[in-house]
């Protein structure tokens, strides 16, 4: 009676178990939850200390940063089935300021649980934001505006994508030498970049995990990547260098592209 008893017990809480685990699974596979981005800026793999020297570029240039501004915008996250899951474009438009602690970490909400294995996401705004014109951009223009992230107040002027500024100092410009790069809409050319990356692991959004992305940012690539930009070159004889247009932004643009990498993803539980 005593082992009738004993494999009862047994039996009801296996079954307990069993059940309790079934339940969690279809929570984890039906539901919502969140997700963290986190940026850390950088230059040429060291951390970045605004107003501090940086080592040297490939041009023997070395920079003094005081500014770095970028919109991060259409994040879309790739499931380990390959199927896709698109953040509301009105929610993806984030504004990364490395003065402002609080703006380099993003929180997605909404986000369908699944197991993630990539992120893609655009720098700047896409032309299908500007075809809505002006009356169609919302909160997103009203956040450019306040953030300093446009060309002008002038609509036509639109977004700036990248906000770069500092000095700079070589072997020919020995006296600190103010640059300035803002990469954005140039005439026809909207100078938008985008990027996708593989996840080294998996982001696991679940009931009881909220996982976090770190991304690492190498400024040095802005005008030390596939495509080498002298400021030196390009200050010529004047008092600095200012790059709003021409021929340069869309080499820049091309470089914002291989910026970014994923350094490592957390999934700790709640």
């Amino acid at each position: 009676m005593k082992n009738r008893l004993k494999n009862i017990i047994i039996s009801t809480l296996v079954t307990m178990a069993f059940v309790a685990c079934s339940k969690d699974n279809n929570d984890n596979t039906t539901g919502v939850g969140s997700l963290e981005i986190q940026f850390e800026n950088g230059f040429a793999e060291n951390g970045l200390v605004l107003g501090s020297p940086t080592v040297s570029t490939s041009n023997n240039e070395v920079l003094k940063i005081s500014k770095i501004k970028y919109i991060i915008s259409n994040i879309v996250l790739t499931k380990d089935d390959g199927t896709l899951f698109t953040y509301p474009k009105d929610q993806s438009y984030f504004i990364i300021n490395e003065i402002d602690l609080a703006s380099l970490h993003l929180t997605l909400s909404n986000v369908p649980y699944a197991d993630y294995k990539k992120i893609t996401f655009g720098i700047g705004a896409d032309k299908a934001q500007y075809d809505l014109g002006e009356s169609g951009q919302g909160m997103v223009w009203t956040k450019a505006q306040a953030a300093e992230m446009t060309m002008t107040g002038n609509w036509m002027d639109g977004y700036k994508c990248v906000d770069f500024e500092g000095t700079f100092t070589s072997p020919t410009v020995t006296s600190d030498t103010f640059f300035m790069i803002q990469n954005g809409k140039s005439g026809m050319d909207y100078n938008y970049a985008e990027v996708s990356l593989d996840l080294p692991t998996k982001a696991l959004v679940k009931s009881n995990i909220i996982p976090e992305i770190h991304m690492s940012t190498d400024l040095s690539k802005i005008i030390d990547g596939t495509n080498k930009i002298s400021l030196t070159t390009t200050k010529g004889s004047g008092s600095h260098v200012m790059i709003t247009g021409g021929t340069y932004l869309p080499l820049i643009t091309e470089n914002l592209s291989s910026m970014f990498s994923v350094e490592h993803v957390h999934n700790d539980p709640n």
